[in-house]
């Protein structure tokens, strides 16, 4: 419907119907209209007041309006558009009966390639919920973009070339198990801060990993193995796999070619430490660092993260025309600085969704969770905590459901519904609330929706609106917002916009069923129709934010 009312002011207006869409809001109270036209945008081109704009434009269409809309009136500055209910609530229901789960593909993706690269944890240890955000933001996104058209390829960086893995190879025998690597590194951690001598072992065990030591290679190697192994089964429990497992030291050849190029730059000076080190002046860095200059090699020229990441994004570049990171806020300064070394190698970056701490209560106070500290939740915790949770409330409530599942939408919705950019204080109690909102809230909407669905037998596949309750209007009103909302996942990068939306579409789905008879009612077939609307779009949204949607609950 926003469409007939585009299409109807650009014909008129003769203005482009992006800048109109674009403009075009949902008043705060429905009596005002159910979409409103600001005329700010027409002032300086027309030279009259916002106000005398609105008054004009609401005696002339109002000649000739399409059959969608029943009414224009003039509010002040704003073109206020009344639809035809009817119509409006058959030709949404209709729309999304027919299109089912393409609704809302705006296919911006087409024919293009999208690479995102997220999670990419240390090899040190189990992933701690703080982590998890990563993996859920970037799996969102990369569900939403594949929705959208793109063929996509998930990749996780295995930064197998670090100060971690070689504290770990230092006391580990490489027998041990994946829960064993916390408790090991913690260790471990705590003996390098009180021995300096032990921090020279752990470089120099760096140094013969990248001279190629095979023995080395192989102590690393293993290590590296029993953490991704663990990491990957822990976040395969939760539905996020990858295509590709890029691992930091297949880039130590290509980081010593990407050094001469930098040499080349004139920009790669030799320090008072005999490292090598990139200038990045003149590029705005000087506001956030005092020197602004980025270490790339120690003074036996074996190569740092920086030099390697750069080689890595350099051949991920290559992969893809869409490059997508998503990392920490932590990571901001150091990205500047990425971009800016990319930059002078003559390419762009790729794209950067940050995301802010899960923080935590300690007995410090509040804190950001630290596997170095070992003040954490650990995801393996978390989520068995939630499925025996989901079981007790299944068992209280004498109902059908699979804990896992009904466990993981607990943890993966606490966690997404929030703003990325925003911190989350971690709470237990309220991270596995079952009640309101919450993941299995929505899908306990989903289930009433097909439990509806089973008990009619009956195929609705396009409905003819008899008459209308409120409830009616309002849900197909929801149900239109989606195709809004998922390009604004796509375009801002924030998935908390889809699992607000799905929460917000799950209560008003609610009001409707508590209002509204469906299978004993004279408008049954008009409901049924509805019913099936928002079980398509409601399955949609949660497959996008990686939640099972689950038939029995």
């Amino acid at each position: 419907m926003k469409e007939v009312i585009v299409d109807f002011l650009a014909n008129h207006l003769k203005i482009d119907k992006e800048k109109i869409s674009s403009t075009i809001e949902i008043p705060p109270d429905s009596s005002l209209g159910d979409y409103a036209f600001p005329c700010f945008v027409l002032a300086k081109e027309l030279k009259k007041s916002p106000v005398s704009i609105s008054q004009e434009l609401s005696v002339e269409l109002s000649k000739k309006i399409p059959k969608e809309i029943s009414g224009i009136k003039a509010n002040g500055p704003y073109l206020n558009f009344f639809l035809d209910k009817k119509i409006f609530v058959e030709s949404v229901v209709n729309q999304i009966l027919k299109e089912k789960e393409k609704f809302g593909c705006c296919e911006i993706g087409r024919g293009k390639k999208a690479l995102i690269e997220h999670t990419s944890l240390n090899p040190n240890s189990d992933p701690h919920v703080g982590r998890m955000r990563n993996s859920l933001i970037g799996d969102c996104l990369a569900n939403v973009m594949d929705f959208h058209g793109f063929k996509v390829e998930r990749r996780y960086y295995v930064n197998d070339v670090s100060k971690q893995v070689a504290m770990l190879v230092l006391n580990c025998s490489g027998k041990e198990k994946f829960s064993d690597l916390l408790k090991k590194y913690v260790e471990i951690s705590r003996e390098v801060e009180k021995n300096p001598e032990l921090e020279k072992e752990v470089f120099s065990l760096l140094e013969k990993f990248e001279k190629n030591d095979s023995e080395t290679r192989k102590k690393f190697r293993k290590i590296v193995e029993i953490a991704v192994g663990g990491q990957k089964e822990i976040l395969e429990k939760l539905g996020i796999k990858f295509d590709k497992f890029d691992y930091e030291s297949d880039y130590i050849k290509s980081a010593s070619e990407v050094l001469k190029r930098l040499e080349k730059s004139g920009r790669l000076f030799t320090d008072e430490e005999n490292r090598k080190v990139l200038d990045e002046s003149g590029f705005g860095l000087e506001q956030k660092m005092k020197s602004p200059v980025l270490v790339l090699a120690r003074s036996d020229r074996t190569g740092l993260y920086p030099l390697r990441d750069i080689a890595y994004t350099l051949d991920k570049l290559k992969k893809a025309g869409k490059n997508i990171i998503v990392l920490g806020e932590d990571q901001k300064l150091y990205f500047e600085q990425i971009k800016t070394a990319l930059k002078i190698l003559g390419h762009d970056a790729p794209e950067v969704v940050h995301y802010s701490y899960v923080l935590i209560k300690t007995n410090k106070g509040i804190e950001k969770m630290s596997t170095r500290k070992g003040e954490l939740v650990l995801l393996s915790d978390f989520m068995k905590e939630s499925h025996d949770k989901a079981l007790k409330e299944i068992k209280k409530r004498k109902t059908k459901g699979n804990p896992e599942k009904i466990g993981n939408a607990a943890v993966k919705f606490s966690i997404l519904k929030n703003d990325p950019r925003k911190n989350i204080l971690f709470d237990w109690e309220s991270a596995l609330n079952f009640e309101g909102e919450s993941g299995p809230y929505l899908q306990y909407s989903y289930a009433r929706a097909s439990s509806i669905l089973r008990k009619s037998k009956a195929r609705i596949s396009k409905v003819k609106v008899i008459s209308l309750n409120d409830k009616e209007i309002e849900l197909a009103k929801k149900l239109l917002e989606f195709k809004d909302i998922v390009k604004q996942v796509y375009y801002k990068s924030d998935p908390s916009l889809l699992a607000n939306y799905s929460f917000q579409l799950s209560k008003v789905f609610n009001e409707f069923y508590q209002s509204c008879p469906v299978l004993e009612s004279k408008e049954r077939n008009q409901r049924l129709g509805i019913v099936e609307a928002f079980r398509i779009i409601q399955g949609l949204s949660l497959k996008l934010l990686g939640i099972d949607a689950l038939e029995e609950m």
